[in-house]
Protein backbone atom coordinates (compact mmCIF):
# COMPACT_ATOMS: atom_id res chain seq x y z
CA UNK A 1 0.00 0.00 0.00
CA UNK A 2 1.40 3.43 -0.85
CA UNK A 3 2.52 5.42 2.13
CA UNK A 4 0.36 8.51 1.66
CA UNK A 5 -1.65 10.65 4.03
CA UNK A 6 -4.73 9.91 1.89
CA UNK A 7 -4.41 6.18 2.54
CA UNK A 8 -4.00 6.89 6.25
CA UNK A 9 -7.25 8.88 6.34
CA UNK A 10 -9.04 6.11 4.44
CA UNK A 11 -7.69 3.73 7.06
CA UNK A 12 -8.92 5.97 9.91
CA UNK A 13 -12.37 6.45 8.42
CA UNK A 14 -12.89 2.71 8.23
CA UNK A 15 -12.54 2.32 12.00
CA UNK A 16 -14.11 5.63 13.03
CA UNK A 17 -17.25 5.35 10.88
CA UNK A 18 -19.01 2.84 13.21
CA UNK A 19 -18.54 5.34 16.06
CA UNK A 20 -19.89 8.43 14.35
CA UNK A 21 -22.06 9.36 17.34
CA UNK A 22 -19.18 9.16 19.82
CA UNK A 23 -16.89 11.11 17.48
CA UNK A 24 -19.49 13.86 16.98
CA UNK A 25 -20.03 14.06 20.76
CA UNK A 26 -16.27 14.25 21.31
CA UNK A 27 -15.87 17.07 18.76
CA UNK A 28 -18.84 18.96 20.24
CA UNK A 29 -17.35 18.76 23.73
CA UNK A 30 -13.99 19.90 22.38
CA UNK A 31 -15.55 22.90 20.66
CA UNK A 32 -17.50 23.77 23.79
CA UNK A 33 -14.45 23.65 26.04
CA UNK A 34 -12.42 25.74 23.57
CA UNK A 35 -15.11 28.40 23.27
CA UNK A 36 -15.26 28.67 27.05
CA UNK A 37 -11.45 28.78 27.35
CA UNK A 38 -11.25 31.65 24.86
CA UNK A 39 -14.14 33.41 26.60
CA UNK A 40 -12.50 33.29 30.06
CA UNK A 41 -9.98 36.12 29.33
CA UNK A 42 -12.89 38.12 27.94
CA UNK A 43 -14.66 37.77 31.27
CA UNK A 44 -11.53 38.94 33.13
CA UNK A 45 -11.16 41.83 30.65
CA UNK A 46 -14.76 42.82 31.31
CA UNK A 47 -14.04 42.61 35.06
CA UNK A 48 -11.06 45.00 34.64
CA UNK A 49 -13.17 47.37 32.56
CA UNK A 50 -15.96 47.24 35.16
CA UNK A 51 -13.50 48.08 37.94
CA UNK A 52 -12.24 51.05 35.93
CA UNK A 53 -15.82 52.25 35.43
CA UNK A 54 -16.56 51.92 39.18
CA UNK A 55 -19.07 49.05 39.03
CA UNK A 56 -20.74 47.89 42.23
CA UNK A 57 -19.47 44.99 44.33
CA UNK A 58 -22.57 43.01 43.41
CA UNK A 59 -21.77 43.39 39.70
CA UNK A 60 -18.14 42.40 40.24
CA UNK A 61 -19.27 39.38 42.29
CA UNK A 62 -21.58 38.25 39.49
CA UNK A 63 -18.74 38.56 36.97
CA UNK A 64 -16.49 36.52 39.28
CA UNK A 65 -19.15 33.81 39.65
CA UNK A 66 -19.61 33.67 35.87
CA UNK A 67 -15.84 33.21 35.53
CA UNK A 68 -15.83 30.38 38.09
CA UNK A 69 -18.80 28.72 36.38
CA UNK A 70 -17.09 28.96 33.00
CA UNK A 71 -13.87 27.45 34.39
CA UNK A 72 -15.83 24.59 35.98
CA UNK A 73 -17.82 23.96 32.79
CA UNK A 74 -14.60 23.88 30.75
CA UNK A 75 -13.07 21.27 33.04
CA UNK A 76 -16.22 19.12 32.94
CA UNK A 77 -16.36 19.27 29.14
CA UNK A 78 -12.64 18.47 28.92
CA UNK A 79 -13.07 15.39 31.14
CA UNK A 80 -16.08 14.21 29.11
CA UNK A 81 -14.18 14.76 25.85
CA UNK A 82 -11.25 12.72 27.20
CA UNK A 83 -13.63 9.93 28.25
CA UNK A 84 -15.27 9.93 24.80
CA UNK A 85 -11.89 9.85 23.06
CA UNK A 86 -10.70 6.91 25.20
CA UNK A 87 -13.88 5.04 24.35
CA UNK A 88 -13.44 5.75 20.65
CA UNK A 89 -9.77 4.74 20.87
CA UNK A 90 -10.25 1.37 22.51
CA UNK A 91 -13.33 0.43 20.50
CA UNK A 92 -11.62 1.31 17.21
CA UNK A 93 -8.27 -0.27 18.03
CA UNK A 94 -9.84 -3.45 19.44
CA UNK A 95 -11.64 -3.82 16.10
CA UNK A 96 -8.30 -3.20 14.38
CA UNK A 97 -6.56 -5.80 16.57
CA UNK A 98 -9.27 -8.34 15.74
CA UNK A 99 -8.95 -7.62 12.00
CA UNK A 100 -5.15 -7.85 12.14
CA UNK A 101 -5.16 -11.10 14.11
CA UNK A 102 -7.74 -12.73 11.83
CA UNK A 103 -5.83 -11.50 8.76
CA UNK A 104 -2.50 -12.88 9.99
CA UNK A 105 -4.04 -16.22 10.98
CA UNK A 106 -5.44 -16.60 7.46
CA UNK A 107 -2.16 -15.89 5.67
CA UNK A 108 -0.23 -18.82 4.21
CA UNK A 109 2.78 -20.37 5.92
CA UNK A 110 5.15 -18.76 3.41
CA UNK A 111 4.32 -15.41 5.00
CA UNK A 112 4.84 -16.72 8.54
CA UNK A 113 8.20 -18.22 7.61
CA UNK A 114 9.44 -14.73 6.70
CA UNK A 115 8.12 -13.05 9.88
CA UNK A 116 8.99 -13.88 13.47
CA UNK A 117 6.16 -14.18 16.03
CA UNK A 118 7.73 -11.32 17.98
CA UNK A 119 7.61 -9.06 14.93
CA UNK A 120 3.93 -9.84 14.37
CA UNK A 121 3.16 -9.24 18.05
CA UNK A 122 4.86 -5.85 17.76
CA UNK A 123 2.58 -5.08 14.80
CA UNK A 124 -0.63 -6.26 16.43
CA UNK A 125 0.14 -4.85 19.88
CA UNK A 126 2.94 -2.27 19.69
CA UNK A 127 1.83 -0.48 16.52
CA UNK A 128 -1.84 -0.67 17.45
CA UNK A 129 -1.01 0.84 20.86
CA UNK A 130 0.54 3.80 19.03
CA UNK A 131 -2.66 4.16 17.01
CA UNK A 132 -4.73 3.87 20.21
CA UNK A 133 -2.75 6.76 21.67
CA UNK A 134 -3.52 8.73 18.52
CA UNK A 135 -7.25 8.13 18.95
CA UNK A 136 -7.33 8.76 22.70
CA UNK A 137 -4.75 11.49 23.34
CA UNK A 138 -3.65 12.90 20.03
CA UNK A 139 -7.11 13.65 18.65
CA UNK A 140 -8.17 15.51 21.80
CA UNK A 141 -4.91 17.36 22.36
CA UNK A 142 -3.86 17.95 18.75
CA UNK A 143 -7.26 18.82 17.29
CA UNK A 144 -8.30 20.67 20.43
CA UNK A 145 -5.21 22.86 20.51
CA UNK A 146 -5.36 23.55 16.79
CA UNK A 147 -8.93 24.79 17.23
CA UNK A 148 -7.85 26.81 20.27
CA UNK A 149 -5.12 28.39 18.16
CA UNK A 150 -7.66 29.45 15.52
CA UNK A 151 -10.10 30.83 18.10
CA UNK A 152 -7.36 32.89 19.78
CA UNK A 153 -6.20 34.36 16.47
CA UNK A 154 -9.78 35.28 15.57
CA UNK A 155 -10.11 36.98 18.98
CA UNK A 156 -6.91 38.95 18.33
CA UNK A 157 -8.32 40.12 15.00
CA UNK A 158 -11.45 41.28 16.81
CA UNK A 159 -9.30 43.36 19.21
CA UNK A 160 -7.22 44.93 16.43
CA UNK A 161 -6.60 43.70 12.92
CA UNK A 162 -2.94 44.73 13.03
CA UNK A 163 -2.24 42.59 16.11
CA UNK A 164 -4.26 39.71 14.63
CA UNK A 165 -2.45 39.91 11.30
CA UNK A 166 1.00 40.05 12.91
CA UNK A 167 0.32 37.09 15.24
CA UNK A 168 -1.29 35.10 12.43
CA UNK A 169 1.75 35.69 10.23
CA UNK A 170 4.07 34.41 12.95
CA UNK A 171 1.87 31.35 13.60
CA UNK A 172 1.45 30.52 9.90
CA UNK A 173 5.20 30.68 9.27
CA UNK A 174 5.79 28.59 12.39
CA UNK A 175 3.19 25.98 11.37
CA UNK A 176 4.64 25.72 7.86
CA UNK A 177 8.07 25.12 9.34
CA UNK A 178 6.60 22.56 11.76
CA UNK A 179 4.84 20.74 8.93
CA UNK A 180 8.01 20.68 6.85
CA UNK A 181 10.18 19.37 9.67
CA UNK A 182 7.52 16.83 10.73
CA UNK A 183 7.19 15.50 7.18
CA UNK A 184 10.94 15.00 7.00
CA UNK A 185 10.91 13.34 10.42
CA UNK A 186 8.25 10.78 9.36
CA UNK A 187 10.56 8.31 7.55
CA UNK A 188 12.97 8.44 10.52
CA UNK A 189 10.20 7.40 12.90
CA UNK A 190 9.13 4.72 10.42
CA UNK A 191 12.66 3.29 10.47
CA UNK A 192 12.65 3.50 14.27
CA UNK A 193 9.43 1.43 14.47
CA UNK A 194 10.88 -1.16 12.08
CA UNK A 195 14.02 -1.56 14.19
CA UNK A 196 11.85 -1.79 17.30
CA UNK A 197 9.87 -4.66 15.75
CA UNK A 198 13.06 -6.51 14.77
CA UNK A 199 14.57 -6.05 18.23
CA UNK A 200 11.53 -7.24 20.17
CA UNK A 201 11.04 -10.06 17.68
CA UNK A 202 14.52 -11.32 18.54
CA UNK A 203 13.94 -10.89 22.29
CA UNK A 204 10.70 -12.89 22.02
CA UNK A 205 12.46 -15.72 20.18
CA UNK A 206 15.37 -15.76 22.62
CA UNK A 207 13.06 -15.95 25.64
CA UNK A 208 11.09 -18.82 24.10
CA UNK A 209 14.30 -20.70 23.37
CA UNK A 210 15.90 -20.03 26.76
CA UNK A 211 16.13 -23.75 27.61
CA UNK A 212 17.89 -24.61 24.35
CA UNK A 213 20.18 -21.58 24.64
CA UNK A 214 21.31 -22.57 28.13
CA UNK A 215 21.70 -26.26 27.34
CA UNK A 216 23.82 -25.41 24.28
CA UNK A 217 26.01 -22.93 26.22
CA UNK A 218 24.90 -20.29 23.73
CA UNK A 219 24.10 -17.51 26.21
CA UNK A 220 27.12 -15.47 25.11
CA UNK A 221 26.10 -15.81 21.45
CA UNK A 222 22.52 -14.80 22.26
CA UNK A 223 23.71 -11.75 24.18
CA UNK A 224 26.13 -10.81 21.39
CA UNK A 225 23.27 -10.83 18.93
CA UNK A 226 21.16 -8.88 21.45
CA UNK A 227 23.78 -6.12 21.60
CA UNK A 228 24.20 -6.19 17.82
CA UNK A 229 20.47 -5.53 17.45
CA UNK A 230 20.71 -2.64 19.91
CA UNK A 231 23.72 -1.16 18.10
CA UNK A 232 21.76 -1.25 14.85
CA UNK A 233 18.75 0.39 16.49
CA UNK A 234 20.70 3.14 18.31
CA UNK A 235 21.67 5.39 15.33
CA UNK A 236 18.17 5.02 13.89
CA UNK A 237 16.67 6.10 17.21
CA UNK A 238 19.08 9.02 17.55
CA UNK A 239 18.21 10.30 14.07
CA UNK A 240 14.50 10.10 14.83
CA UNK A 241 14.89 11.95 18.15
CA UNK A 242 17.15 14.57 16.53
CA UNK A 243 14.52 15.41 13.96
CA UNK A 244 11.99 15.56 16.77
CA UNK A 245 14.14 18.13 18.58
CA UNK A 246 14.12 20.34 15.48
CA UNK A 247 10.38 20.70 15.98
CA UNK A 248 11.03 22.05 19.50
CA UNK A 249 13.51 24.61 18.09
CA UNK A 250 10.90 25.88 15.62
CA UNK A 251 8.35 26.29 18.43
CA UNK A 252 10.87 28.22 20.55
CA UNK A 253 11.45 30.65 17.69
CA UNK A 254 7.68 31.16 17.39
CA UNK A 255 7.46 31.88 21.15
CA UNK A 256 10.03 34.68 20.85
CA UNK A 257 8.33 36.20 17.81
CA UNK A 258 4.89 36.16 19.46
CA UNK A 259 6.24 37.81 22.61
CA UNK A 260 7.82 40.58 20.54
CA UNK A 261 4.59 41.17 18.62
CA UNK A 262 2.25 41.19 21.63
CA UNK A 263 4.32 43.47 23.85
CA UNK A 264 5.52 45.73 21.04
CA UNK A 265 2.23 46.22 19.23
CA UNK A 266 0.03 46.03 22.32
CA UNK A 267 2.07 48.59 24.22
CA UNK A 268 2.39 50.88 21.21
CA UNK A 269 -1.34 50.84 20.45
CA UNK A 270 -2.20 51.52 24.11
CA UNK A 271 0.13 54.53 24.21
CA UNK A 272 -1.45 55.78 20.99
CA UNK A 273 -4.90 55.42 22.57
CA UNK A 274 -6.01 52.89 19.93
CA UNK A 275 -6.91 50.19 22.48
CA UNK A 276 -7.97 50.32 26.15
CA UNK A 277 -6.07 48.70 29.03
CA UNK A 278 -8.51 45.78 29.13
CA UNK A 279 -7.68 44.97 25.50
CA UNK A 280 -3.94 45.15 26.26
CA UNK A 281 -4.60 42.54 28.93
CA UNK A 282 -6.38 40.41 26.30
CA UNK A 283 -3.49 40.78 23.83
CA UNK A 284 -0.91 39.72 26.42
CA UNK A 285 -3.10 36.91 27.76
CA UNK A 286 -3.94 35.53 24.33
CA UNK A 287 -0.26 35.72 23.33
CA UNK A 288 0.62 33.69 26.42
CA UNK A 289 -2.23 31.29 25.61
CA UNK A 290 -0.83 30.84 22.08
CA UNK A 291 2.31 29.37 23.61
CA UNK A 292 0.43 26.41 25.10
CA UNK A 293 -1.26 25.14 21.91
CA UNK A 294 1.94 25.68 19.92
CA UNK A 295 3.92 23.64 22.46
CA UNK A 296 1.27 20.92 22.60
CA UNK A 297 1.05 20.82 18.81
CA UNK A 298 4.85 20.51 18.68
CA UNK A 299 4.79 17.62 21.15
CA UNK A 300 1.84 15.88 19.55
CA UNK A 301 3.30 16.20 16.05
CA UNK A 302 6.16 13.99 17.25
CA UNK A 303 3.64 11.45 18.52
CA UNK A 304 1.71 11.86 15.29
CA UNK A 305 4.78 10.78 13.33
CA UNK A 306 4.95 7.61 15.41
CA UNK A 307 1.23 7.01 14.96
CA UNK A 308 1.49 7.67 11.21
CA UNK A 309 4.42 5.25 10.96
CA UNK A 310 2.35 2.68 12.88
CA UNK A 311 -0.60 3.21 10.52
CA UNK A 312 1.70 2.75 7.52
CA UNK A 313 3.00 -0.51 8.91
CA UNK A 314 -0.42 -1.83 9.92
CA UNK A 315 -1.83 -0.86 6.51
CA UNK A 316 1.04 -2.67 4.80
CA UNK A 317 0.34 -5.78 6.86
CA UNK A 318 -3.37 -5.65 6.03
CA UNK A 319 -2.45 -5.23 2.35
CA UNK A 320 -0.52 -8.52 2.34
CA UNK A 321 -2.69 -11.16 0.69
CA UNK A 322 -2.44 -14.90 0.97
CA UNK A 323 -0.91 -16.63 -2.02
CA UNK A 324 -3.54 -19.34 -1.59
CA UNK A 325 -6.59 -18.42 -3.65
CA UNK A 326 -9.84 -19.71 -2.20
CA UNK A 327 -11.88 -22.14 -4.27
CA UNK A 328 -15.62 -22.72 -4.28
CA UNK A 329 -16.10 -26.49 -4.33
CA UNK A 330 -17.10 -28.25 -1.08
CA UNK A 331 -15.53 -31.58 -0.21
CA UNK A 332 -17.83 -34.62 -0.18
CA UNK A 333 -19.05 -36.12 3.09
CA UNK A 334 -17.69 -39.37 4.51
CA UNK A 335 -14.15 -40.75 4.27
CA UNK A 336 -12.05 -38.86 1.73
CA UNK A 337 -9.88 -40.38 -0.96
CA UNK A 338 -6.38 -38.89 -1.23
CA UNK A 339 -4.35 -38.51 -4.39
CA UNK A 340 -1.00 -36.90 -5.22
CA UNK A 341 -0.50 -36.55 -8.99
CA UNK A 342 3.06 -35.79 -10.15
CA UNK A 343 3.52 -33.33 -7.28
CA UNK A 344 6.68 -31.22 -7.18
CA UNK A 345 7.25 -28.76 -4.36
CA UNK A 346 9.99 -26.45 -3.07
CA UNK A 347 9.91 -23.79 -0.38
CA UNK A 348 10.20 -20.13 -1.39
CA UNK A 349 13.16 -19.66 0.93
CA UNK A 350 15.07 -22.23 -1.15
CA UNK A 351 13.34 -22.58 -4.54
CA UNK A 352 16.21 -24.51 -6.05
CA UNK A 353 15.91 -27.37 -3.55
CA UNK A 354 12.96 -29.64 -4.41
CA UNK A 355 11.40 -31.22 -1.33
CA UNK A 356 8.99 -33.36 -3.39
CA UNK A 357 9.81 -34.58 -6.91
CA UNK A 358 7.08 -35.84 -9.28
CA UNK A 359 5.46 -37.65 -6.36
CA UNK A 360 2.43 -39.82 -7.15
CA UNK A 361 0.46 -41.62 -4.43
CA UNK A 362 -3.18 -42.49 -3.72
CA UNK A 363 -5.20 -43.67 -0.73
CA UNK A 364 -8.64 -45.26 -0.86
CA UNK A 365 -11.45 -43.79 1.28
CA UNK A 366 -11.37 -45.22 4.81
CA UNK A 367 -7.85 -46.65 4.47
CA UNK A 368 -4.88 -45.86 6.70
CA UNK A 369 -1.53 -45.00 5.10
CA UNK A 370 1.75 -44.90 6.99
CA UNK A 371 4.40 -42.48 5.70
CA UNK A 372 7.92 -43.62 6.55
CA UNK A 373 11.27 -42.05 5.75
CA UNK A 374 14.30 -40.26 7.09
CA UNK A 375 14.05 -36.75 8.52
CA UNK A 376 13.71 -34.25 5.69
CA UNK A 377 12.36 -36.81 3.22
CA UNK A 378 9.18 -34.75 2.67
CA UNK A 379 6.60 -36.50 4.88
CA UNK A 380 5.46 -33.43 6.82
CA UNK A 381 5.45 -31.39 3.62
CA UNK A 382 2.96 -33.86 2.16
CA UNK A 383 0.73 -33.35 5.19
CA UNK A 384 0.97 -29.57 4.78
CA UNK A 385 -0.03 -29.86 1.12
CA UNK A 386 -3.08 -31.93 2.07
CA UNK A 387 -4.13 -29.28 4.58
CA UNK A 388 -3.30 -26.67 1.93
CA UNK A 389 -0.83 -24.69 3.96
CA UNK A 390 1.08 -24.47 0.66
CA UNK A 391 0.32 -25.14 -2.99
CA UNK A 392 2.53 -27.46 -5.07
CA UNK A 393 4.76 -25.95 -7.75
CA UNK A 394 3.57 -28.61 -10.16
CA UNK A 395 0.98 -31.37 -10.14
CA UNK A 396 -2.24 -31.85 -8.20
CA UNK A 397 -3.31 -32.79 -4.70
CA UNK A 398 -6.87 -34.15 -4.67
CA UNK A 399 -9.19 -34.92 -1.76
CA UNK A 400 -12.44 -36.74 -2.40
CA UNK A 401 -11.80 -36.24 -6.11
CA UNK A 402 -11.55 -32.44 -5.74
CA UNK A 403 -8.33 -30.54 -6.49
CA UNK A 404 -7.51 -28.74 -3.23
CA UNK A 405 -6.90 -25.53 -5.22
CA UNK A 406 -10.56 -25.63 -6.30
CA UNK A 407 -11.89 -26.49 -2.84
CA UNK A 408 -13.37 -23.96 -0.46
CA UNK A 409 -10.68 -23.49 2.20
CA UNK A 410 -13.15 -23.45 5.08
CA UNK A 411 -14.77 -26.65 3.82
CA UNK A 412 -11.39 -28.29 3.22
CA UNK A 413 -9.97 -27.54 6.64
CA UNK A 414 -13.18 -28.49 8.41
CA UNK A 415 -12.96 -31.93 6.75
CA UNK A 416 -9.37 -32.57 7.85
CA UNK A 417 -8.13 -33.26 11.36
CA UNK A 418 -4.41 -32.58 11.85
CA UNK A 419 -2.65 -33.75 15.02
CA UNK A 420 1.00 -32.73 15.40
CA UNK A 421 3.51 -33.75 18.05
CA UNK A 422 3.54 -30.22 19.48
CA UNK A 423 -0.03 -29.69 20.64
CA UNK A 424 -0.87 -26.20 21.88
CA UNK A 425 -2.78 -26.10 25.15
CA UNK A 426 -4.44 -22.80 26.04
CA UNK A 427 -4.43 -21.42 29.57
CA UNK A 428 -8.14 -22.17 29.90
CA UNK A 429 -10.60 -24.84 31.03
CA UNK A 430 -10.69 -28.37 29.62
CA UNK A 431 -13.95 -27.44 27.91
CA UNK A 432 -12.44 -24.44 26.14
CA UNK A 433 -9.36 -26.42 25.13
CA UNK A 434 -11.51 -29.15 23.60
CA UNK A 435 -13.84 -26.80 21.71
CA UNK A 436 -11.40 -23.99 20.85
CA UNK A 437 -13.74 -21.66 22.78
CA UNK A 438 -16.73 -22.61 20.61
CA UNK A 439 -19.74 -22.16 22.91
CA UNK A 440 -21.95 -23.98 20.40
CA UNK A 441 -20.60 -27.38 21.51
CA UNK A 442 -22.56 -28.53 24.55
CA UNK A 443 -21.20 -30.62 27.41
CA UNK A 444 -23.41 -33.60 26.56
CA UNK A 445 -21.72 -33.95 23.18
CA UNK A 446 -18.27 -33.49 24.71
CA UNK A 447 -18.94 -36.19 27.30
CA UNK A 448 -20.24 -38.52 24.60
CA UNK A 449 -17.10 -37.97 22.51
CA UNK A 450 -14.81 -38.52 25.49
CA UNK A 451 -16.71 -41.71 26.30
CA UNK A 452 -16.42 -42.90 22.69
CA UNK A 453 -12.68 -42.25 22.75
CA UNK A 454 -12.31 -43.98 26.11
CA UNK A 455 -11.24 -40.75 27.82
CA UNK A 456 -13.92 -40.53 30.51
CA UNK A 457 -11.57 -42.01 33.17
CA UNK A 458 -9.05 -39.27 32.36
CA UNK A 459 -11.72 -36.59 32.71
CA UNK A 460 -13.08 -38.11 35.93
CA UNK A 461 -9.60 -37.98 37.45
CA UNK A 462 -9.47 -34.20 37.01
CA UNK A 463 -10.44 -32.21 40.13
CA UNK A 464 -13.15 -30.05 38.49
CA UNK A 465 -13.97 -32.09 35.41
CA UNK A 466 -14.71 -29.90 32.39
CA UNK A 467 -14.11 -26.78 34.46
CA UNK A 468 -10.57 -27.80 35.42
CA UNK A 469 -8.19 -25.06 34.32
CA UNK A 470 -5.15 -26.39 32.47
CA UNK A 471 -2.17 -24.98 30.58
CA UNK A 472 0.73 -26.25 28.53
CA UNK A 473 2.84 -26.69 31.66
CA UNK A 474 0.18 -28.56 33.65
CA UNK A 475 -0.44 -31.45 31.23
CA UNK A 476 1.94 -34.09 29.94
CA UNK A 477 2.72 -34.60 26.25
CA UNK A 478 0.45 -37.64 26.25
CA UNK A 479 -2.45 -35.80 27.86
CA UNK A 480 -2.02 -32.97 25.35
CA UNK A 481 -2.31 -35.45 22.49
CA UNK A 482 -5.43 -36.96 24.03
CA UNK A 483 -6.96 -33.49 24.02
CA UNK A 484 -5.84 -33.03 20.39
CA UNK A 485 -7.54 -36.29 19.38
CA UNK A 486 -10.76 -35.20 21.09
CA UNK A 487 -10.59 -31.90 19.19
CA UNK A 488 -10.36 -33.83 15.92
CA UNK A 489 -13.27 -36.06 16.89
CA UNK A 490 -15.44 -32.97 17.54
CA UNK A 491 -14.73 -31.83 13.95
CA UNK A 492 -15.81 -35.25 12.60
CA UNK A 493 -13.40 -35.03 9.64
CA UNK A 494 -13.20 -37.28 6.61
CA UNK A 495 -9.38 -37.32 6.72
CA UNK A 496 -7.13 -37.51 9.78
CA UNK A 497 -3.41 -36.67 9.62
CA UNK A 498 -1.31 -37.84 12.56
CA UNK A 499 2.32 -36.87 13.05
CA UNK A 500 3.60 -39.86 15.07
CA UNK A 501 1.01 -39.68 17.86
CA UNK A 502 2.82 -42.14 20.12
CA UNK A 503 6.36 -40.75 19.92
CA UNK A 504 6.21 -38.61 23.09
CA UNK A 505 3.73 -40.50 25.27
CA UNK A 506 4.13 -41.16 28.95
CA UNK A 507 3.22 -44.70 30.13
CA UNK A 508 0.16 -43.51 32.07
CA UNK A 509 -1.67 -42.36 28.96
CA UNK A 510 -0.26 -44.73 26.33
CA UNK A 511 -3.12 -47.24 26.52
CA UNK A 512 -5.70 -44.43 26.46
CA UNK A 513 -4.19 -43.08 23.25
CA UNK A 514 -4.24 -46.48 21.58
CA UNK A 515 -7.96 -46.89 22.37
CA UNK A 516 -8.69 -43.32 21.27
CA UNK A 517 -6.91 -43.86 17.95
CA UNK A 518 -8.89 -47.03 17.28
CA UNK A 519 -12.17 -45.14 17.75
CA UNK A 520 -11.02 -42.05 15.88
CA UNK A 521 -9.92 -43.92 12.75
CA UNK A 522 -13.15 -45.89 12.35
CA UNK A 523 -14.69 -45.07 8.96
CA UNK A 524 -12.12 -42.32 8.28
CA UNK A 525 -9.18 -42.02 5.93
CA UNK A 526 -5.93 -41.58 7.84
CA UNK A 527 -2.37 -40.55 7.00
CA UNK A 528 0.13 -41.37 9.75
CA UNK A 529 3.67 -39.99 9.72
CA UNK A 530 5.27 -42.95 11.47
CA UNK A 531 8.60 -43.45 13.23
CA UNK A 532 7.66 -46.46 15.39
CA UNK A 533 6.95 -50.03 14.37
CA UNK A 534 3.73 -50.32 16.39
CA UNK A 535 2.36 -47.25 14.59
CA UNK A 536 3.30 -48.70 11.19
CA UNK A 537 1.47 -51.96 11.96
CA UNK A 538 -1.72 -49.94 12.47
CA UNK A 539 -1.59 -48.81 8.80
CA UNK A 540 -3.19 -50.75 5.93
CA UNK A 541 -0.46 -49.64 3.53
CA UNK A 542 2.94 -48.00 3.89
CA UNK A 543 4.71 -45.56 1.58
CA UNK A 544 8.45 -45.07 2.00
CA UNK A 545 9.49 -41.51 1.08
CA UNK A 546 13.10 -40.81 0.14
CA UNK A 547 14.42 -37.67 -1.50
CA UNK A 548 10.92 -36.39 -2.17
CA UNK A 549 9.83 -39.52 -4.05
CA UNK A 550 7.84 -42.64 -3.21
CA UNK A 551 10.46 -45.38 -3.33
CA UNK A 552 8.19 -48.13 -2.03
CA UNK A 553 4.44 -48.52 -1.54
CA UNK A 554 2.52 -51.62 -0.55
CA UNK A 555 0.56 -53.51 2.06
CA UNK A 556 2.09 -53.15 5.51
CA UNK A 557 2.16 -56.89 6.26
CA UNK A 558 3.79 -57.70 2.93
CA UNK A 559 6.53 -55.08 3.25
CA UNK A 560 7.35 -55.99 6.86
CA UNK A 561 7.53 -59.66 5.89
CA UNK A 562 9.89 -59.02 2.98
CA UNK A 563 13.52 -58.76 4.24
CA UNK A 564 14.63 -57.08 1.01
CA UNK A 565 12.02 -54.31 1.23
CA UNK A 566 13.03 -50.71 1.84
CA UNK A 567 10.80 -50.66 4.94
CA UNK A 568 12.60 -53.66 6.43
CA UNK A 569 15.92 -51.98 5.63
CA UNK A 570 14.85 -48.84 7.54
CA UNK A 571 13.84 -51.01 10.50
CA UNK A 572 17.25 -52.69 10.55
CA UNK A 573 19.02 -49.32 10.25
CA UNK A 574 17.16 -47.95 13.28
CA UNK A 575 15.23 -45.37 11.27
CA UNK A 576 12.06 -47.08 12.50
CA UNK A 577 11.97 -47.63 16.27
CA UNK A 578 10.73 -50.80 17.89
Amino acid sequence: MPRTSDSNWVFLRKYLRPQRTSVILMVALLLGSIVVEVAEPRIVSYFIESVQLGASEETLLRIALVFLGAALARQVMHVLASFASERVAWTATNALRADLTAHVLNLDLTFHESRSPGELIERIDGDVNEIAQFFSTLIVRLLGNMLLLVFILVSLFVIDWRIGAACTGVVVVGMLLLQRVSRMAGPRWQADREQSALFFGYVSEALRATEDIRSSSAVSYAMARFHRQLRTWLPVKVRAEAWGSLIWIVVSMVFVALAAVSFGLGGGLFQAGAVPLSDVYLVVTYSVMLATPMEVIREQLQHLQRATAAMWRVSELLAVSSKLRNGTKPLPSGPLSVEFRDVTFSYERDPGSKVLRDLTLSIEPGATLGLVGRTGAGKTTMAHLLFRMYDPRHGQVRLGGVDVKDADLKSLRSRIGFVTQDVHIFDATVRDNLTFFDTGVDDARLLDILHTLGLRPWLTALPDGMDTRISGSSVSAGQAQLIALARVFIKDPGLVILDEPSSRLDPGTGHLLERALDRLLENRTCVVIAHRLDTIRRADTVAVIDGGRVTEHGATRDLLGEPASRLAELCRAGEVLE
